[in-house]
């Protein structure tokens, strides 16, 4: 069974960096798409960063710049890296496992919780 679980987030202050990171179990990681979705309080999720399995990122225009999603096929393991943090940045995040780049995910772990104070 395909499982996703998260680690990281928690209470950082604006202009910081924080890094999320996600470990696959259940399939064959090196051959999927992966991604993060980032759900902003009483607001929709959004995705915001993909990574196919040769390590090709694509980024939401709204982070690209301050956004970072790296993987590592060994481990199984892709992070999510921010820098600037900003309090828009505050919000649950999720990794995710997606067929294709900047298609819906499939696959959903649990939830980081990320608070950005100024």
């Amino acid at each position: 069974q395909a499982r996703l679980v998260e680690s990281g987030g928690g209470l950082v202050q604006a202009g910081d960096s924080l890094s999320l990171s996600c470990v696959a179990s259940g399939f064959t990681f090196r051959q999927w798409n992966m991604g993060w979705y980032h759900q902003a309080p009483g607001k929709e999720r959004d995705a915001v960063a993909w990574i196919n399995a040769n390590g090709n990122a694509e980024y939401a225009e709204s982070v690209k710049g301050r956004f970072k999603i790296t993987r590592n096929n060994t481990n199984n393991t892709w992070f999510l890296h921010i820098d600037n943090i900003n309090p828009e940045d505050t919000g649950t995040y999720f990794c995710v496992r997606t067929a294709h780049m900047q298609a819906a995910a499939t696959i959903w772990g649990q939830r980081s919780q990320v608070t950005v104070s100024l």
